[in-house]
């Protein structure tokens, strides 16, 4: 068999520890790639690449995305308020589309022969990278030891101690994928429907008691400000992480349908999205209109089932990405937000926009721009309709 030039996308987890090593003595050359979107600090990035070249391989690049990731991604996850089954904002399946581009245009880079990466065949990450590289690079054959094999942990962490590779194994039971948009949580937990992750398996532990409250600032519906310093919209993520992270907040388990059409279920640690989106969403139900809110949240509803089944590239992506930016031309504005262990709450907003105006009525209370009579005109005409059908039908 000739030897194959094959790019594979490298964490210096568990799975792409396997494949560095598989590869290299199945196939041939491996050079392998790390994309950041947000998950690694410089150091752990300098290890990931130590790791790779121990392993053999005869390149290894890192690729940042975090800028992109935020800019054509994140950004409309906050402005659609997006939680999967009103639980999950994404944290990893958001993340995949942009690390799968950087790789592909790796292998096109370099010429190689195939892709591979680590995925189950039982996950929705295979379909997410897949996918992608049959768009982006049809003619690259896709190598997924993991999923081809498939492999058990337990069966990948006995080849690498019978191969010589050390590692942490016993952390390596729990599969931990962090990015600035949050980080999932997978283990023997998860695959049952009774069990909750023990507090261990979260990279995050309670570290403060008692409570605080920080304040949040919004301009366009990007968070640009915490407690009044201004940041950018990435740096406000990650200080909001840093102290939620501390309160052991954003804790929980998503079950869903997975695009194979099983069931699944992964916990996850996503601090700073709950903490935002919840934030946006408290601003932007005092600045919008009724439809507005409405038409929003159903096409960010779509927008967030088509980027968690990896259809970054599908156009349509772009028409709902262009309501959701025009949505936010008046979301500006303070959010204050308390925090405690294990839970956050909204406290109130304080905006120039902010259609809940005293000058205009209160609500259950008085009103200043009707009257009496206006109502009662208008409440009658309202349920006509409704009126004529019970009529009609003497119910």
């Amino acid at each position: 068999m000739s030897e194959k030039k094959i790019v594979l996308a490298f964490s210096g987890g568990l799975d792409t520890t396997y494949c560095a090593i598989y590869l290299s003595k199945s196939f041939g050359e491996v050079h392998t790639i790390t994309v950041n979107t947000g998950g690694f600090d410089q150091e752990e990035l300098g290890q990931i690449e130590a790791r790779a070249k121990s392993l053999g391989a005869a390149s290894h690049v890192t690729v940042d995305a975090t800028p992109d990731f935020y800019k054509k991604s994140i950004k409309y996850l906050i402005a659609g308020n997006v939680l999967k089954n009103n639980t999950y904002p994404l944290s990893v399946s958001a993340e995949r589309v942009f690390q799968a581009t950087e790789i592909a245009k790796h292998a096109i880079e370099i010429g190689a022969d195939a892709i591979a990466h680590g995925s189950t065949g039982a996950g929705n990450d295979q379909v997410r990278f897949d996918m992608i590289f049959n768009i982006m690079c049809p003619e690259k054959e896709i190598i997924t030891p993991i999923r081809d094999l498939k492999l058990s942990r337990e069966e990948e962490i006995q080849f690498l101690v019978d191969n010589g590779i050390e590692g942490n194994w016993e952390k390596a039971l729990y599969s931990v994928n962090q990015g600035l948009w949050g980080t999932s949580v997978g283990g023997k937990e998860t695959l049952t429907s009774d069990q909750y992750l023990p507090d261990t398996a979260f990279p995050s532990q309670l570290k403060r008691e008692g409570s605080e409250e920080i304040e949040i600032t919004f301009e366009n519906g990007e968070p640009v400000g915490l407690n009044g310093e201004a940041l950018s919209p990435i740096e406000c993520i990650e200080k909001i992480g840093a102290i939620a992270s501390q309160y052991a907040i954003g804790r929980d388990i998503h079950v869903g349908d997975t695009i194979i059409g099983i069931k699944g279920r992964v916990g996850f640690e996503a601090p700073a999205p709950l903490v935002v989106i919840k934030a946006h969403h408290a601003l932007e139900k005092h600045v919008l209109g009724k439809n507005q809110l409405l038409i929003k949240d159903q096409l960010a509803l779509t927008y967030g089932n088509l980027l968690h089944e990896g259809h970054y590239l599908d156009p349509v992506m772009r028409d709902i990405e262009a309501l959701l930016e025009s949505s936010q031309k008046y979301v500006s504005g303070k959010v204050k937000v308390h925090f405690a262990p294990y839970r956050f709450y909204v406290v109130g907003i304080s905006s120039p926009n902010d259609m809940m105006q005293s000058s205009f009525g209160k609500y259950g209370e008085m009103n200043n721009a009707w009257t009496g009579d206006d109502v009662k005109g208008f409440a009658k005409i309202f349920g006509n309709q409704n009126m004529i059908f019970h009529k009609v039908h003497n119910s």
